[in-house]
């Protein structure tokens, strides 16, 4: 006999959940009520999800904090403040704030975790403890050769392919002329020898092609971490990149993982670069795997963007790039810059450092939301209550922009602000700018490496080569996807008449 669901049982049912739903939206709405924020924000993620899917995310945020304060509602659960000194707090050394489900979407391998995406604390810094040696050149003397080897292969595939002369115009794409070249050194200083982008001038094993793709896609799901653990599942992982494909990253996954697996295999492990200072500080195979896979997307896409943003800045405005090539040319000139340039005597460089910090802030190389999780006793933040589990995010536009720490041009890129200031506003302008590397116990472990790559890369080009636009009126497409996409940056190189 079969059993038959009436229809007003039906409607019954439909009707307790409706309520059920209409209750938790309110009691949801009603637990951070006190914060303002974009109406429609306060009851779904579809306001933060819209905005990664335009690409516009920071700019988002910035304009909410812009229209409703310091510390804004971007979602039923989510806080956005561009407040540095909570930041800080945040993520000071024994602060009770957790990484929240934000950082789970960008686990690159779906088995495991790594040093971005562990949100157990105490196990994120033991990892971290083992693999600092590593990052701080004290254990990989040869770091600084290293940068310089690569930055004498990028000078040497300009001169050879795309140098522009009075009788033959060779444009040369400069985004990816440097992803090319932060892939190789972040190789190069984490396995002992680089993939060999600028030796093939190629997108080895497509992997910027897929990351253009895969990396926007995270940033969606980070966004909607319920989805991205579904994605991760056992029953959805076999759709995802895996160490078997021949293209992709999938394919750049199983290249790290032989790199590793060879050295391991070795009667020498522990050799003097990144993963023998891993391998000597205790990190097994499968972590050493996972953490140089982390090492060459986190270490190359920001570093290259940063690069990319300033060189951008300097094309557009002829004032500062002919300064910084005077600051240049004199210290060549008075013995001050060897050949190539040592990091030591490029912090030495008053203009060029000025040039550096003015590129990190008006762009923040990673512009992700970062949330943080309050700890279960809550916390008060601009004068309000915040109960445990709420989400908060960094603001990174509104922060880096902010007109009270770096003054009412602060949309502008002008270096000369880092010259001019003194004193306690320049403590605040550095302990601000110094945020885009995070802080404290989440504080990124290749600062040093991208620093040093910088304070290289600017002035071996600059001496040797004349930069100009192809296209003035669009110099480069730009969106965000956690990182800065900037692609299609087309310049014409020519050899400078007074290269030493």
């Amino acid at each position: 006999m079969e059993t038959v669901i009436k229809q007003p049982a039906i409607a019954a049912i439909g009707t307790a959940l409706l309520a059920v739903f209409v209750l938790h939206t309110i009691v949801q709405w009603r637990r951070l009520s006190h914060v303002p924020g974009p109406f429609w924000a306060a009851f779904s993620k579809y306001w933060m999800v819209k905005t990664a899917l335009r690409g516009d995310q920071p700019s988002a945020l910035k304009a909410a904090n812009d229209k409703y304060g310091s510390l804004v509602r971007i979602g039923p659960n989510e806080l956005a403040t561009d407040d540095p000194d909570v930041l800080r707090r945040m993520m000071a050394v024994r602060s009770a704030y957790t990484r929240g489900p934000w950082y789970e979407a960008w686990r690159l391998d779906p088995t495991r975790d790594n040093l971005f995406s562990m949100r157990d604390d105490a196990a994120h810094i033991q990892l971290r403890g083992k693999m600092a040696p590593g990052y701080s050149g004290k254990e990989n003397l040869s770091m600084e050769t290293t940068i310089e080897t690569r930055i004498a292969k990028l000078v040497d595939l300009i001169e050879t392919k795309y140098l522009s002369t009075h009788g033959q115009y060779r444009p040369m794409d400069f985004a990816q002329k440097t992803q090319y070249f932060t892939l190789d050194v972040i190789s190069d200083l984490a396995f002992g020898h680089p993939l060999g982008y600028l030796d093939q001038d190629d997108d080895v094993y497509d992997y910027i092609k897929i990351t253009k793709a895969s990396i926007p896609a995270m940033m969606i799901l980070s966004n909607m971490p319920v989805l991205a653990n579904i994605m991760q599942s056992r029953f959805l992982r076999s759709l995802l990149p895996k160490d078997t494909d021949k293209i992709g990253f999938g394919a750049f996954i199983g290249v790290t993982k032989k790199v590793v697996a060879a050295r391991f295999a070795s009667d020498n492990p522990s050799e003097p670069d990144m993963l023998g200072s891993f391998i000597r500080h205790g990190l097994n195979q499968v972590e050493a795997s996972g953490e140089a896979l982390l090492q060459v997307v986190a270490g190359s896409d920001t570093t290259a963007s940063t690069i990319r943003i300033v060189m951008i800045h300097l094309l557009s405005s002829p004032p500062i790039y002919k300064r910084l090539q005077s600051e240049i040319d004199d210290g060549i000139a008075s013995g001050k810059i060897s050949s190539p340039i040592k990091d030591s005597e490029a912090r030495q460089m008053p203009y060029l450092q000025a040039v550096i910090k003015e590129g990190l802030r008006i762009l923040p190389p990673a512009a992700g939301a970062f949330f943080k999780e309050v700890p279960p006793e809550g916390d008060t933040i601009d004068g309000k209550f915040i109960p445990g589990g709420t989400q908060i995010a960094s603001s990174p536009l509104a922060i880096h922009h902010s007109k009270r720490t770096f003054g009412d041009d602060a949309e502008v890129f002008r270096p000369e602000r880092w010259l001019e200031a003194e004193g306690d506003k320049l403590a605040k302008m550095q302990s601000t700018v110094d945020l885009v590397f995070h802080s404290g116990k989440f504080q990124c472990l290749g600062k040093n490496v991208a620093l040093m790559e910088f304070n290289k890369l600017f002035v071996e080009l600059l001496r040797r080569f004349d930069f100009s636009v192809v296209r003035p009126t669009e110099p480069a497409k730009i969106t965000n996807a956690g990182v800065w996409m900037i692609e299609d940056f087309w310049v014409r190189v020519t050899r400078r008449h007074s290269d030493d």
